[in-house]
């Protein structure tokens, strides 16, 4: 196995939860309105520093996506997922973006999400 090389990030980032690896810039923000079984998410243009699971069809409430899970570079934690191909066009936005749960991530300023239960508009996995 090889040495494992991660890109360093400038400016206000969101890290890993369990290693604080740098994942994503703050302002590759799409959207902060995702929902996901374990709760909130955020939506996001680019992702660094994660490795990506088998690709696999997923029925999401807003229809069937076809999905890779996302993993920590460093620590291998399940961080969230990418949207490969959505099969929906009004969901077509979403190819090529990464969703990354708001439990499993925290501010790189070292603060915590406050997980809040209320539902929103957004996109969850059907369980």
């Amino acid at each position: 196995m090889g040495r494992v090389f991660m890109v360093e990030l400038e400016g206000r980032t969101y890290q890993c939860k369990l290693c604080r690896t740098n994942l994503v810039l703050a302002e590759n923000v799409v959207s902060r309105t995702f929902y996901c079984r374990r709760g909130k998410a955020y939506l996001f243009s680019n992702v660094v520093n994660v490795t990506a699971g088998p690709v696999q069809e997923r029925m999401m409430l807003s229809g069937l996506h076809t999905v890779t899970d996302i993993y920590c570079v460093c620590c291998g934690q399940s961080v969230g997922w990418k949207y490969e191909t959505a099969h929906e066009q009004s969901q077509k936005y979403k190819e090529g973006k990464f969703v990354l749960e708001r439990g499993r991530i925290i501010d790189g300023a070292g603060s915590e999400f406050y997980l809040d239960t209320r539902p929103s508009s957004t996109d969850a996995e059907e369980a």
